[in-house]
């Protein structure tokens, strides 16, 4: 790749704003959320999805651990709307195979996306390890960020065929990120495979995986939020940390198409992946908690979670929702948050109590997009209404 002048400084810059604008030290708001994770919650997780069985394509198995994924999110207090489900089909199998994605909308970058990724399938075992490890760590953080507020949106995702050549990963890429108009603007992709340990081995380690690959475009980036991916293994956990390179696993399938990728895999490798003896009792379950909380933290860093101790509970009240860009110019964005509804109104209302606009939203979705071209600059009040719960919030229109 040809870069100008321009192109050069603006990495230059951009490499030297991830560097020092999130230099890292201990955040005890951080550390605190990071030590809920279950250990519990770890061993339970496992041992379901491995009696989940053999999730390989067309199989029930399969679909039945997509429907467990599903209802843990749920569960968490994600709704339906930030769930969704992409279906794809490949050459050689005419089996229909799922990705899942749960979104959970930023409040000041909501177009800018972490993406928190493993996949869910396996070949010829359960794969416990390969992947379920990555799995229950995935559903350990969006279990515990589910209501605290962070600068850049999140998309938990759990991806399918991987084990068949990243196939998952590649249609998300060519079907959802590179199809956004403009293309899905993601910050980072943070992929986790194989991170289970081994049984009866000192497994104290993680593999922190950077990009060392073709095109280089975005390596330095790679190599930088790894960095802080190490740093934040030794603020939030118990683990050491050795650098690789990442290879093999769905994030190439966003470095391919010149994304910025890290990643973690379990330093002790297993030698029972691709087997039927890849199950709980070859694994170090307690490594996969250890992993988990450094998981939590990255993504917390990554993401830049609130640390204000009311937010939190702020967040409940007023179910997330949000009203962006906020000033706004042709286009509002309503982010449905986590209120249960199908349908909803939303109206804006002017500094002389006038409504000038109310909009009856049905089928709604996670974000609807409202157009606003036509009215006048000024202060205004949002306000959604679904059933008795009425969300109201400043909207500037510029």
């Amino acid at each position: 790749m040809n870069f100008t002048k321009r192109n050069l400084l603006f990495l230059v810059f951009t490499l030297f704003s991830v560097t020092n604008s999130f230099s890292q030290s201990f955040i005890q708001a951080y550390a605190d959320v990071v030590n809920q994770c279950s250990q519990t919650n770890i061993t339970t997780n496992l041992t379901q999805y491995e009696a989940l069985g053999v999730k390989r394509r067309g199989t029930v198995a399969l679909q039945n651990t997509l429907d467990w994924l599903k209802n843990k999110y749920l569960s968490y207090g994600y709704t339906t709307s930030q769930l969704q489900e992409y279906s794809y089909t490949y050459s050689g199998s005419a089996a229909a195979c799922k990705n899942l994605v749960v979104t959970k909308v930023g409040t000041t970058y909501q177009n800018t996306f972490l993406i928190v990724c493993g996949h869910y399938d396996s070949i010829s075992g359960t794969g416990t390890n390969d992947n379920g490890s990555g799995v229950v760590s995935i559903l350990e953080v969006a279990r515990l960020l589910q209501n605290i507020p962070t600068e850049y949106s999140i998309k938990f995702i759990n991806f399918s065929g991987e084990e068949d050549g990243l196939k998952g990963s590649q249609d998300f890429v060519a079907n959802v990120v590179n199809a956004t108009s403009p293309k899905m603007n993601i910050r980072l992709v943070f992929n986790l495979d194989e991170v289970g340990g081994v049984a009866g081995l000192v497994n104290n380690t993680i593999t922190c995986e950077r990009d060392l690959s073709l095109p280089t475009a975005n390596n330095a980036l790679s190599s930088a939020f790894t960095n802080q991916l190490i740093a934040c293994v030794g603020l939030y956990s118990p683990l050491n940390t050795f650098l690789a390179q990442a290879y093999a696993s769905d994030y190439m399938s966003f470095q391919s198409n010149s994304d910025i990728i890290t990643g973690f895999f379990e330093k002790n490798e297993t030698t029972h992946k691709h087997t039927p003896t890849d199950l709980l009792i070859n694994m170090d379950p307690i490594y996969n908690y250890n992993v988990a909380k450094a998981t939590i933290g990255a993504t917390m860093h990554f993401a830049v979670a609130s640390t204000a101790s009311l937010t939190t509970e702020e967040a409940v009240k007023d179910f997330n929702v949000s009203f962006f860009p906020n000033p706004a110019k042709d286009t509002l964005n309503i982010n449905l948050g986590s209120i249960i509804a199908t349908n909803y109104t939303f109206s804006l209302i002017d500094i002389n109590g006038k409504t000038v606009l109310t909009l009856p939203i049905e089928n709604a979705k996670l974000i609807e997009s409202i157009p606003i071209s036509g009215l006048a600059k000024g202060l205004y009040l949002g306000v959604l209404q679904a059933g008795s719960q009425r969300i109201t919030k400043k909207v500037v229109i510029e």
